[in-house]
C-alpha cells in the first residue's frame, strides 16, 4: 500500500498567489532568474534561487546562497506574504496550457516508501545536484517545490478531483506564460480519508520528474531519523512534498539535441555515414520534419530538413530500453559516428525542451552549430514499464509540460 499524508501547508496569502509562485529552480539558470525576478519582491526565485540576491560572481553553491534562501523565506512569512493554513489538509492543483489540462492531489509522500521501492525511479541523479537540494532542503527546513509523481488513473479519484474542482478555488490565475493555475483545499474529514484510502489500495507510485528533489527530500528524512533517539516516523521529516497526477492526463513532449560538430566529417560525409543504420530523406519541400511515430526522427543538417528512419534490426525492439527512441539515436548515431560515448558528460552536445519548438533547433544550427534532431516524445507507458523492470532511462528522456510552479504550497520539515 501507498501512504500519502496531509499538512499544514505554508502558503501565499490568496491576492499574492500570482505574484509568489514561480517556475522550478531547475528550469532557468542564475542569469534568467535574475530577469524573471527584477522588480518582483515577492516571487519565489528569491527563496528557490536566493544567488539572485547575492553578487553575481557568488558560487551559487556557496553556503551563503542556502542561507540567503532561509532568511527570503523567513521574511516573505514574516511580513505576511506566506501564510500558514489554519489545519492540516490535502489539495488538487489543476493546470491548463491551451487545450491540455492536468489536476493533480498534493499531498505528502513517505519517505518508506521510497526506501522500499514503492515509489518507482527510472533516473540515476548526480551526486552534486543532489548535495545542493539536500543543502537547500536543511537550511531551509522544508520542501519548497513539489515533487512530480503519477499513480496509475483511478475512476473514484478522478470523480472526487472534479467534485471539488466545482468548488470556490483557493487560488486562480494565469502566469505569464499562458498556463492557468488553479488550487483547491480538500475540506471535510471524511474526503480526506477516502482520498487516502484510494491511495492505500495502490502498490507503486512512478517519479515523473523531480528525481533529484525526492532524493534529497529522503536523504534529509534519513539523516533527521538517525539523529533522532525518539523517532516514531510520524514526524513530518518523515514525508516530502509532491503532487500526484492520474498517467492519463500527462503531456509528455519531445526533447531534442543538438550537436556542436560533426567530428570531423564534412556533411556529405555525415550523411553517408548514418545511411546504414536509417532511412534518409530530405523533408519535402525544406519543411521542419517533426515525428508523427516511435522510431522517426527529424534532422537539421546545412539549412536543410530530413527525415530519418530507424531501420528494422538496428535495435532490440523487445529491449524496453533499447528500443526508445533516445537510445536508438545514441547507439546507432551519436556515439559511433559523432563520438558522444557519455552525454551526460559531452559539452559537445545539448538537449532543448520540446516546448521551445523545431524552430529553436534551426535557429541554433544556423547560429553556428553543426546538427540538430527532433525525437518523437517518449510515453507515460514507456516510462512506467521501465521503472517497474527497475530499469533506467537514458539521460534526458522526458520532458514534461506544464512545469509545477514553487511557492504555492511549501513543506515544512518541523
Amino acid at each position: 500500500m501507498v501512504k500519502i499524508r496531509d499538512f499544514q501547508a505554508l502558503r501565499p496569502r490568496e491576492d499574492l498567489a500570482d505574484e509568489v509562485a514561480s517556475p522550478p529552480y531547475d528550469v532557468l539558470d542564475s542569469r534568467e532568474a535574475r530577469q524573471r525576478a527584477r522588480g518582483k519582491p515577492y516571487s519565489f526565485l528569491h527563496v528557490v534561487k536566493p544567488e539572485i540576491d547575492l553578487p553575481e560572481e557568488t558560487d551559487p553553491y556557496d553556503g551563503s546562497v542556502y542561507l540567503k534562501g532561509r532568511e527570503n523565506l523567513d521574511r516573505m512569512a514574516a511580513d505576511g506574504v506566506l501564510i500558514d493554513d489554519e489545519e492540516p489538509g490535502l489539495y488538487f492543483y489543476r493546470q491548463v496550457m491551451g487545450d491540455h489540462s492536468q489536476t493533480g492531489l498534493v499531498a505528502c509522500a513517505s519517505i518508506e516508501d521510497y526506501e522500499n521501492d514503492r515509489i518507482k525511479k527510472h533516473e540515476h541523479t548526480r551526486a552534486d545536484k543532489e548535495a545542493d537540494r539536500i543543502r537547500h532542503v536543511e537550511t531551509l527546513n522544508a520542501n519548497t517545490g513539489p515533487v512530480f509523481l503519477t499513480y496509475p488513473a483511478d475512476r473514484e479519484m478522478n470523480r472526487l478531483a472534479e467534485e471539488i474542482a466545482s468548488t470556490p478555488p483557493l487560488y486562480d490565475f494565469t502566469a505569464d506564460d499562458g498556463i492557468r493555475h488553479t488550487v483547491w483545499k480538500v475540506t471535510g474529514a471524511d474526503r480526506t480519508e477516502k482520498i487516502k484510502g484510494i491511495f492505500a489500495r495502490l502498490d507503486r507510485l512512478y517519479v515523473a520528474d523531480g528525481h533529484h528533489r525526492s532524493a534529497s527530500g529522503v536523504r534529509v528524512g534519513q539523516k533527521r531519523r538517525e539523529a533522532n533517539p525518539t523517532h516514531t516516523g510520524a514526524e513530518e521529516y518523515n514525508f516530502f512534498l509532491a503532487v500526484l497526477f492520474p498517467h492519463d492526463q500527462l503531456k509528455i513532449m519531445d526533447y531534442n539535441r543538438v550537436v556542436k560538430d560533426l567530428a570531423g566529417l564534412s556533411p556529405e560525409e555525415f550523411l553517408k555515414r548514418i545511411g546504414g543504420g536509417f532511412g534518409v530523406e530530405p523533408s519535402p519541400g525544406n519543411q521542419p520534419f517533426r515525428p508523427a511515430a516511435r522510431h522517426e526522427f527529424g534532422m537539421y543538417l546545412a539549412g536543410k530538413w530530413y527525415q530519418l528512419t530507424a531501420r528494422p534490426g538496428s535495435f532490440p525492439k523487445d529491449d524496453p530500453v533499447k528500443s526508445l527512441d533516445v537510445s536508438i539515436l545514441q547507439e546507432n548515431l551519436l556515439a559511433p559516428i559523432l563520438k558522444i560515448g557519455d552525454p551526460r558528460k559531452d559539452k559537445r552536445i545539448d538537449f532543448v525542451g520540446g516546448i521551445r519548438g523545431l524552430g529553436e533547433l534551426a535557429r541554433r544550427v544556423d547560429g553556428g552549430e553543426a546538427v540538430a534532431f527532433a525525437l518523437y516524445p517518449t510515453s507515460i507507458e514507456q516510462l512506467m514499464a521501465i521503472a517497474d523492470a527497475g530499469l533506467i532511462m537514458p539521460p534526458k528522456s522526458t520532458w514534461f509540460e506544464p512545469k509545477l510552479r514553487s511557492g504555492l504550497l511549501i513543506h515544512r520539515l518541523d
